[in-house]
């Protein structure tokens, strides 16, 4: 995990701090609203914060919550939720994020999302290995 940290690290240094505050706050949000569906079982909601290149690899909200539910069991009611670092360049933010699942087992996520034409923020990937796992 620390070298793939590293990696992300170095892809997304030299970032001015205002900006990189800013995508970092972006980034949490449609993080935290993507789980908020997953948990809520709203398949649609979860589907349409991630990037058309996730979308085009699960090609339904229902596939893709599948997907979640099989390969992302920690993300479908954890007991908590806590951002960490982020790092940000050039329209793309990487953000770990620290979980417990239900069953009280920690869990480190790496999330890295990417804006849109549109200029919305979506997530193109997620990471995930429990706690004590080195990558």
């Amino acid at each position: 995990m620390r070298a793939f940290t590293f990696a992300i690290a170095l892809m997304f240094s030299g970032v001015p701090g205002v900006r990189a505050a800013d995508d970092a706050g972006s980034a949490q949000a449609v993080i935290a609203s993507q789980l908020e569906a997953i948990g809520r079982g709203d398949a649609a909601a979860a589907y349409s914060h991630a990037a058309p290149a996730i979308q085009g690899l699960f090609t339904g909200p229902d596939i893709f919550m599948s997907m979640v539910r099989q390969s992302y069991a920690p993300l479908v009611r954890p007991k908590r939720v806590e951002f960490g670092k982020s790092a940000g360049s050039d329209g793309k933010i990487a953000q770990h994020v620290h979980i417990v699942d239900s069953d009280g087992v920690a869990w480190e996520a790496l999330y890295t999302l990417e804006q849109q034409p549109d200029g919305t923020i979506k997530i193109t990937g997620c990471s995930l290995l429990k706690a004590d796992q080195e990558a």
